[in-house]
């Protein structure tokens, strides 16, 4: 039998978008608000989705406890109350949008899940404003 799991989390971060490449102008035409050399912050809503088959001898697709606690030390321990430039290795030279952060996280949590499992990363950046990689 195939089923989708799902597990949710939450994170606070600060980030700034920005393209040392171009001008401080194109910056702030492009990125407007989100631009802002003092940074600005989001409340980051996970949603992490795990397909594949239920084991017949568990019944579980995977075991939840072990989903959460990837997802604790791979994104909350890892992004929560950190400022994405400076903080995150991953995002010394990567812009940090919302399509890099959640790109960032599905090959963190894919390096450490069974391959057996598709894994679907969905990141919302706003309430209105979301992502979801593989598309």
């Amino acid at each position: 039998m195939r089923i989708s799991a799902f597990r949710r989390a939450h994170f606070n971060a600060a980030h700034r978008l920005h393209n040392p490449a171009w001008s401080d102008e194109k910056n702030r035409a492009v990125f407007g608000l989100c631009n802002n050399p003092n940074y600005h912050g989001h409340n980051y809503e996970l949603e992490v989705k795990v397909t594949g088959e239920v084991d017949p001898e568990t019944g579980y697709l995977i075991d939840l406890g072990h989903l959460k606690d990837l997802i604790r030390e791979e994104v909350e321990e890892r992004f929560d109350h950190k400022n994405l430039n400076l903080d995150v290795e991953e995002f010394r030279d990567l812009n940090p949008t919302a399509e890099h952060i959640c790109y960032i996280i599905w090959q963190r949590l894919r390096a450490r899940l069974d391959e057996a499992y598709e894994l679907q990363v969905r990141l919302y950046e706003t309430p209105r404003n979301f992502v979801e990689y593989p598309a």
